[in-house]
């Protein structure tokens, strides 16, 4: 009886044949269990004839196709054929080891796996004789389909399936590539098992992959996940956008020669580009897709898709004009260019999607995910060093001239990444906030592995995804302040408690030390996951077991060593850092906030997303039609979500009964429960028909969400033609303000003949954007108010109190308020020399009013009194 059968697709292939076949009937399996079947893609060199030599003594088959080789369509031809219910397929150049063909079929004849592959990128897996290049090529084709697919080697040729999944394999599948048209058309619904071989290359004939191959693949592999992506549709959307580009260019460099502004004529260049290419692709270039009309739901895609290229696009010129110094003639070509992938994908995916090959829910999350994911992190990339510093950004670029152990108001770990990134990329803005593109993609790892270890592999692509698109996600990964490195922190905590604490991986606890002594040299506001900690092993009977083994207290004993940095100094300095943070609300007068609370946790997880988590936690596990895990020890899981979330909340929410908290404080405690909301987005059974809506609104609110950011960063950077900066007008556009003050203290070196002293009038946030955009001529004397004998945080520390003096005191603030705002009890007009009116200076950039500067400037300083 024939129990599998081996299909061998051939091409050329007579000086294997005879080793092939030799080495398969040495084997230990009786050869009347198995069966060879051949498929010969018309090959010259004599191949049929040494497979007949060979039928003559065993079961042996010869099936001869004429026609295109394609390496799919023989190896369902030889399925076809097959005796068996169970195909191993391999190829006949005696890469694959033969003598891994038990291990291979055995899962499968036991009905324990659907698909059992040969897998190279596994433990104990290898690949041997390969050139550099082959081996990347095959890493790179396995990389892209992972997120696709949940095994480490989809491009393997070696593996065994069940001849019923042949049926689902497309008619239009062709290639060389047949297992990953089986795994994603029965996306989660195979049981799977990978098999570490030994790939070894060929030692006799000549290799069939070719670039073309590699095109197939990739071309394959984006229309199994949904997109209309072939030869046809690529060169025809080619086509189009050569002539829309054509119309671009020109109308572009006409706009610039009548001297319209960088953000205009981009904008409106690009409106004729995109009028003229949605009207022929959805007419001409997706014409498969039987589209011949205008749709209104199809065109409002489109519309989206073309915002979104067009505020990246606007970064790119920008980049290539303010960064590369390019002229605006030269710069619009790189950044039609680099947006064109954007629209393609985009349309191809979105606006387009094909109707022939519609994948499951859970494969069109993982493609959104990606594309989500991927356009996030070059957002981020194109603007990082476009946008101006905020002045906390700036204040913490202090914090790395002046390093130290710790710092009165903050932790040193903010301190520590800028002085690594602007030592590497220079003191600027990227160089600043390079530290913070680094944390989020650390925050991404750790989410995505955290969620993976509670639910799967899908919803760790939705939590990624999640985290992108959410305020607080993309807004910690783009500003270098505490909180970047936080998040990180914090996502890392979380990842390794679940290990150590649900799991009961007792080699976790390392990590769970590392994770806390980082995170509190970030913010101290990681205290408050150790407290859930602590409540979690207390409830839970199985985490209790912690507390009687030493890996906990190692592990604190490792967060401390870590955090032995902060402790020095706040020794060294009278405990000021501990003492500030713990007091600094104390004595503030009592202020019931719950309202801003729950007013800033909706801004930065948006409505829907409060509207989930609030969802999310307060599910039940006891019920089978409730419960949010699907799995066992769901009732664990969920409930340290909910201790890991519910504890900081309870924190934060006690505190703004009487004090007002920061905006946001809150931002890392929803990490612990994005995997949860994650998973709802695509939960069917037991769902109401409010949580049904939420699910329905999530695909709206990622797309507003990416549209704030992209145009407040396009907005930021480039403007918008129309749109006052009156927003910004305190706190942004310091680069143009220190400009200014420069030339107002130049006015008053001339008059006085000597040096000015420029005061920023707040604690820090004046002086420390002057200090960031003067620093590179460093010709300003640059003081915070501590000068005044008021607070000035860290500055009290830097530069203390100014001894009575002569020279011209210069006071800058963003409102005319703020230039007599200093301690309550003191006149500041008192301890000035002849202070003058105040005054403000409007500046412009362009011709476009950015904001006011208000100063005033005095004779002298007498001191501060007694």
């Amino acid at each position: 009886m024939t129990q599998f059968s081996i299909v061998v697709p051939t091409l050329n292939e007579s000086e294997n044949i005879d080793l092939l076949l030799a080495r398969l009937f040495a084997l230990n399996i009786p050869s009347d269990t198995f069966e060879v079947i051949f498929v010969d893609d018309s090959s010259n060199d004599g191949t049929p004839e040494k497979i007949r030599n060979w039928q003559k003594h065993t079961n042996i088959h010869l099936i001869e196709r004429s026609g295109k080789p394609d390496l799919t369509a023989s190896i369902l031809a030889g399925t076809d054929a097959a005796q068996s219910d169970i195909i191993v397929v391999m190829d006949a150049d005696l890469s694959h080891p033969h003598e891994q063909l038990k291990a291979l079929v055995e899962p499968l004849l036991h009905d324990q796996y659907d698909v059992v592959i040969g897998s190279r990128y596994i433990d104990g897996g290898g690949v041997h004789g390969w050139p550099f290049y082959r081996h990347m090529l095959s890493r790179i084709g396995g990389w892209l389909a992972r997120p696709f697919c949940d095994v480490s080697d989809a491009t393997s040729g070696f593996f065994a399936f069940r001849r019923e999944f042949a049926a689902t394999v497309s008619k239009q599948a062709h290639g060389y590539k047949i297992l990953l048209e089986i795994l994603m058309a029965n996306d989660g619904n195979l049981r799977i098992k990978e098999i570490p071989i030994c790939f070894r290359d060929r030692a006799h004939g000549a290799s069939k992959l070719s670039f073309s191959h590699q095109l197939t693949y990739l071309q394959r592999l984006m229309t199994l996940a949904g997109g209309s992506v072939s030869a046809g549709t690529a060169g025809r959307f080619a086509v189009v956008g050569l002539l829309g580009m054509v119309a671009d260019v020109l109308m572009f460099q006409w706009m610039i020669s009548r001297e319209t502004g960088l953000a205009l004529a981009h904008i409106a260049s690009f409106l004729v580009a995109i009028c003229i290419n949605y009207a022929m692709n959805a007419t001409w270039s997706f014409r498969a897709n039987d589209i011949y009309h205008l749709q209104w739901t199809q065109f409002i895609r489109f519309l989206t898709i073309g915002a979104l290229s067009l505020l990246l696009r606007g970064g790119v010129l920008a980049l290539c004009v303010h960064i590369l110094n390019m002229s605006p003639s030269v710069a619009i070509f790189p950044a039609i260019a680099a947006t064109a992938m954007v629209n393609y994908l985009g349309t191809a995916f979105y606006v387009f999607p094909n109707g022939q090959h519609f994948p499951s829910q859970h494969m069109r999350w993982r493609v959104a995910a990606v594309g989500v994911v991927g356009f996030c992190i070059l957002l981020r990339l194109i603007y990082l060093g476009l946008a101006q510093l905020i002045p906390d950004e700036a204040y913490y670029w202090q914090y790395a001239q002046h390093m130290d152990l710790s710092f009165y108001d903050h932790p040193p770990m903010v301190a520590w990444l800028i002085w690594l990134s602007t030592a590497i990329f220079g003191d600027n803005e990227a160089g600043v906030r390079a530290g913070a593109f680094v944390c989020s993609l650390l925050v991404l790892g750790f989410l995505y592995a955290y969620a993976q270890n509670l639910y799967d592999k899908s919803t760790a692509f939705r939590a990624i995804l999640l985290f992108s698109v959410l305020p607080m996600g993309f807004a910690s990964g783009f500003l270098m302040t505490p909180d970047a490195p936080l998040a990180a922190a914090w996502m890392a905590a979380l990842f390794f408690m679940e290990r150590a604490l649900v799991a009961d991986q007792q080699s976790a606890w390392l990590g769970v030390g590392v994770a806390f002594g980082l995170g509190m040299l970030s913010k101290y506001t990681l205290g408050l996951l150790g407290l859930a900690a602590l409540v979690f092993v207390l409830i839970d009977p199985v985490a209790r077991r912690s507390m009687a083994r030493p890996h906990l207290y190692l592990a604190i004993i490792l967060a401390l060593l870590i955090f032995s940095p902060v402790l020095i100094w706040n020794f060294q300095h009278d405990w000021a850092s501990f003492v500030f943070q713990s007091t600094r609300h104390v004595a503030n007068s009592s202020q019931f906030s719950v309202h801003f609370l729950i007013i800033y946790i909706i801004i930065l997880l948006t409505p829907v997303g409060f509207l989930a988590a609030v969802l999310a936690l307060t599910q039940h596990a006891g019920s089978e039609k409730q419960n949010i895990f699907p799995y066992k020890s769901g009732a664990r899981k969920q409930l340290f979500i909910q201790i890991m979330t519910g504890v900081p909340f309870l924190v934060f929410l006690v505190f703004s009964t009487f004090d007002h908290p920061k905006f946001h404080w809150t931002g890392p405690i929803w990490l612990a429960v994005l995997p949860s909301i994650a998973w709802m987005l695509v939960k069917t059974e037991g769902v109401n028909r409010f949580a049904a809506w939420v699910q329905r609104t999530w695909q709206h609110t990622i797309a507003i969400c990416l549209l704030v950011y992209a145009f407040t960063l396009h907005y930021l950077v480039l403007g918008v033609p129309g749109i006052p900066y009156h927003l910004f007008t305190e706190h942004y556009f310091w680069r143009e303000t220190t400009y200014v003050v420069e030339q107002i203290a130049e006015e008053v070196r001339k008059q006085s003949g000597m040096e000015p002293i420029v005061v920023g009038m707040s604690k820090w946030s004046v002086a420390s954007s002057l200090y960031f955009y003067n620093h590179a001529r460093g010709d300003l004397d640059i003081r915070s108010r501590n000068l005044f004998g008021d607070s000035g945080a860290m500055y009290s520390y830097w530069f203390p109190s100014q001894l009575p003096t002569n020279r011209a005191i210069i006071q800058v603030g963003m409102k005319p308020a703020h230039l007599d705002q200093i301690r309550e009890g003191d006149n500041l007009k008192q301890m000035l020399i002849q202070p003058g009116a105040v005054q403000y200076r409007t500046i412009h950039n362009n011709g476009i009013v950015l904001r006011r500067v208000y100063f005033r400037v005095a004779r002298g300083f007498k001191g501060v009194p007694a």
